[in-house]
């Protein structure tokens, strides 16, 4: 059985959030989950469900809590028995195999980092992004959030990473990798994309040039490849539209007595709608690159988001992705030596 470690304490809403999504994930998907934290509070959530004590539920202690207002560095230097900590060092031990949080991102980033280590050949770890698109098959984003400012080498990373990702996760036989810019032709965007251009030519992979960011939705790029800042925007753009879109059709079919009979009528194609652009659908962003496997969800995150990235956190364990990214990165760099940042 897989285990997955919960960091309880981390989210908006912890840890009834966290307890919750537990409970639906070991009922469900057949995983055991740790649940990390201060073990009075945790408790009080577990008594409200009564099936809890027959599910593979367990609770760890944790004497700190990383709240938001922390940053990364004081986080990791003064809270050394904080829940995210504690998480990631029943990964590291072995105790379980893949970790997710829904706290401070930052923290739980650079925890990971510190604890777990780094998969050989990676300079830097990226987050993922999963997106819906209307060829009915999800689209990566590498990176969303973890690396601001990215050399051409360390974008190439991501390329090879968010590869490995599409194909042996989510199963796409030949992803193809494009680069996000402000165009498609080659001699737009700006030094980075330029630069980085001629390498994702050079790499063994599916590389079918520059894509631009409507190009995310429409199917037409597996992985898409940008640098943390730019990736984080957009997926915090996507996240605002879906909220927006939702809530005036839902208004707008309320508005008047007809459209309301319309909306009854309509209601199983409107549930269907609002599953495909549903965050919560897809769990978390994978921290790609750190040993182990980790999962950083959004701080707003519902028992439903919860338990689909515990189901996100094992199907990377059961799949050693880890492995095959330092295989592939190996690989890679003794083609291009560019490729090592």
């Amino acid at each position: 059985m897989v285990t997955i470690a919960v960091d309880a304490m981390g989210g908006d809403q912890a840890p009834r959030i966290e307890v919750e999504g537990a409970i639906r994930a070991a009922r469900s998907l057949g995983v055991r989950v740790l649940l990390v934290g201060k073990p009075e509070l945790i408790e009080r959530e577990l008594e409200l469900h009564s099936e809890a004590r027959s599910l593979p539920v367990e609770v760890v202690a944790a004497s700190q809590v990383v709240t938001m207002e922390d940053s990364a560095a004081r986080a990791v230097r003064t809270k050394r028995d904080s829940s995210i900590r504690v998480a990631c060092r029943l990964v590291r031990d072995g105790v379980a195999q893949g970790v997710i949080s829904a706290g401070n991102t930052g923290a739980a980033m650079a925890t990971a980092k510190i604890v777990l280590g780094v998969v050989e050949g990676v300079s830097r770890p990226a987050l993922s992004g999963v997106f819906p698109t209307v060829a009915g098959t999800p689209a990566v984003m590498v990176d969303v959030g973890a690396n601001v400012d990215c050399s051409p080498g360390l974008l190439a990373q991501f390329a090879v990473m968010g590869e490995i990702y599409s194909r042996v996760v989510l199963g796409i036989a030949r992803p193809r990798v494009g680069l996000l810019s402000i165009g498609e032709e080659e001699h737009k965007g700006n030094e980075s994309t330029r630069t980085v251009t001629p390498l994702l030519k050079s790499l063994p992979i599916r590389f079918i040039g520059n894509v631009e960011g409507r190009d995310l939705y429409t199917g037409k790029a597996d992985v898409i490849v940008c640098d943390g800042f730019i990736g984080n925007v957009a997926l915090k753009v996507s996240e605002g539209m879906a909220d927006v879109i939702i809530k005036m059709l839902r208004e707008s079919l309320g508005a008047t007595l007809t459209r309301k009979i319309g909306y009854v009528l309509s209601r199983p194609a409107f549930k269907d709608f609002k599953k495909r652009l549903d965050y919560s659908e897809y769990g978390g962003a994978p921290l790609l690159g750190v040993k182990g496997v980790c999962i950083i969800c959004h701080g707003r995150s519902n028992a439903n988001a919860i338990k689909n990235a515990i189901r996100v956190a094992a199907a990377f364990a059961s799949k050693q992705i880890n492995e095959h990214i330092e295989r592939e990165i190996r690989r890679f760099s003794a083609n291009t030596l560019e490729l090592k940042v």
